[in-house]
């Protein structure tokens, strides 16, 4: 399988006020965590973000290639470095993302012709940090980069991505507020 994993932590986490990354979830960080269940699908787990903060964590840390550019910078620092053909690419903050869903991600990956599959759920929203990106969506990132454009959704449009509608989403939503993680925790 021509497959790696990557896990985001660029981020400011303003909303949160501290490092959601490393958020305490069942004995470990919630990163840690992400990149657990990336490394069970992908076989290997890469974090794209700070190497001084995350590289204690015991997976590979690589910097952003373009700081300050947003998530579509770590998609395209992961796809620069990346030697597979297909990457699983998610953000830091999902904590019930679970294997057998990124199993039937690259699934629908590796059956279809689409450049990057992207999931939405329910409400038909697209989730591009839960998502497998071919490399050959790499120009179109760099070139969108090059313009300015930093949305997700805006630079892979050229590339007629699959967008995957799911039935449940609570597998990659997120947590960005402390009110979200409280939430989350508490049930």
């Amino acid at each position: 399988m021509d497959w790696a994993g990557f896990v985001l932590a660029g981020g400011q986490s303003s909303r949160m006020g501290r490092d959601k990354a490393l958020l305490p979830f069942g004995g470990k960080s919630l990163i840690e965590h992400v990149a657990g269940v990336v490394e069970q699908a992908a076989a290997s787990a890469t974090i794209i973000g700070d190497p001084a903060r995350y590289g204690s964590l015991g997976f590979p840390v690589i910097s952003d290639i373009r700081p300050g550019c947003g998530p579509l910078s770590g998609i395209h620092t992961a796809l620069t470095v990346s030697d597979a053909a297909w990457n699983l690419i998610l953000a830091c903050d999902m904590p019930q993302v679970s294997p057998a869903f990124l199993l039937s991600l690259i699934d629908r990956a590796l059956a279809g012709s689409a450049g990057c599959v992207i999931p939405a759920g329910p409400t038909g929203k697209p989730e591009p940090l839960c998502a497998a990106y071919h490399r050959r969506c790499l120009p179109a990132i760099t070139t969108a980069l090059d313009r300015n454009v930093y949305k997700i959704m805006d630079a892979v449009a050229g590339l007629q991505p699959d967008i995957w509608r799911v039935p449940e989403s609570s597998c990659f939503q997120n947590v960005n507020t402390p009110r979200d993680w409280a939430c989350y925790v508490n049930g």
